[in-house]
């Protein structure tokens, strides 16, 4: 078995198991809800039933993510968990919604719960379940790098938070006759609908493209930089096609007196140990050139350098060459977000001109994106 293959077998198994607690767990508050005419119990079994449908909705999404590349789609079907994982949101967003709407009629029109032990001992016993259920999922998600089930574990602990709510209130009412339910409803309705917009967000968040974890990042410039003609790795580009399905591009600086055979051989090596270590499948390498023949050069270069850094926006400078015979110099500059890239390059093409009129100035900037 391949590692998708054992990756969609966790997810499933795991979502099994969460759909089978939740439908149990939403049956018997559902039951305590209406037996005690609880509000707050019956809208926490709604809670429940919708995790169950969520989960249902990642196995879908799942079993669909791991189709085979077609001449359709070449790169796979693994943004889908993606889609599913709107519509889990939508659905939580519509249950909290519909929630708060209950919520608010009880308190315009109260109605008095009558709680029983029985019904006490099945909402403590929830609280537990969610607890054990909660860790159970989220641990399995972060196993195999499922934003779905991380999701829905953390939510199920949260679950077990609002189940102790609910709890709380029911003892409150027995010991003192005051009555929270709606109100705590309505705290329940509003933690659920907090909810579904954070998994909205996260979820456009990755359809849109966001900044590649770091620790992965550095792992691939180590591993590229290990190589010995390699000064050094910059401008990594990693495009997500679902979990753990990048392809990503990257420029090694090399030395000038590299041949075209050279810088194939080492393209070829570095992209196979890459995809072995990190899974990442490097589409591009480019290629920045370093000054080896010349000492003048590298006193330009850190003259350059000093003038770059000077401004707090510039975060690097890489790809570095200066040509001393034709008068040309050409480098890249990663600027942050704080400043606009043709103000940045401006200001520096201004300043490097002043110090070196008789260059021409080729500066690229580069966005800070890993």
């Amino acid at each position: 078995m391949n590692e998708a293959e054992n990756r969609q077998k966790v997810i499933v198994r795991t979502s099994i198991i969460g759909i089978a607690a939740n439908i149990v767990l939403s049956a018997f508050k559902a039951f305590v809800g209406f037996a005690t005419n609880s509000i707050a119990v019956t809208l926490d079994a709604v809670n429940n039933l919708s995790d169950a449908l969520s989960s249902v909705i990642t196995i879908v999404g799942a079993k669909l993510s791991n189709k085979l590349p077609d001449k359709k789609h070449p790169l796979g079907y693994g943004r889908i968990e993606y889609l599913s994982a709107m519509v889990v949101a939508a659905i939580v967003l519509y249950a909290g919604g519909t929630s708060a709407v209950e919520s608010v009629k009880k308190i315009i029109h109260p109605e008095i719960a009558d709680y029983s032990t029985v019904s006490l001992v099945i909402i403590a016993s929830a609280v537990v379940v969610k607890l054990v259920l909660g860790k159970f999922v989220k641990r399995q998600g972060e196993r195999v790098n499922s934003g779905a089930l991380v999701a829905s574990g953390a939510d199920a602990l949260f679950d077990a938070i609002l189940s102790l709510s609910v709890l709380a209130s029911a003892i409150v009412f027995i010991l003192t006759g005051i009555s929270l339910e709606a109100y705590v409803g309505l705290v329940i309705s509003g933690f659920i609908i907090k909810s579904g917009i954070g998994m909205l967000i996260e979820t456009l968040d990755d359809i849109l493209g966001k900044r590649a974890d770091g620790d992965l990042v550095k792992k691939i410039k180590a591993l590229l930089t290990e190589e010995p003609q390699v000064r050094g790795a910059y401008d990594v580009i990693l495009n997500n096609y679902g979990p753990d399905k990048f392809l990503g591009s990257v420029h090694l600086e090399l030395p000038d007196t590299m041949t075209v055979e050279e810088v194939d051989v080492l393209t070829r090596r570095v992209q196979a140990r890459v995809l072995k270590e990190t899974g990442v499948i490097l589409t591009g390498v480019g290629v920045y050139s370093h000054n080896t023949k010349n000492d003048e050069a590298a006193k330009i270069r850190s003259n350059v350098l000093k003038l770059v850094k000077e401004h707090p926006w510039a975060l690097q400078l890489h790809g570095f060459y200066v040509n001393i015979e034709d008068r040309t110099m050409r480098f890249d500059v990663v600027m942050n977000f704080e400043i606009k890239p043709q103000e940045g390059l401006d200001i520096l093409h201004k300043e490097i001109s002043e110090a070196y009129p008789d260059y021409d100035l080729h500066i690229a900037a580069d966005i800070d994106a890993s």
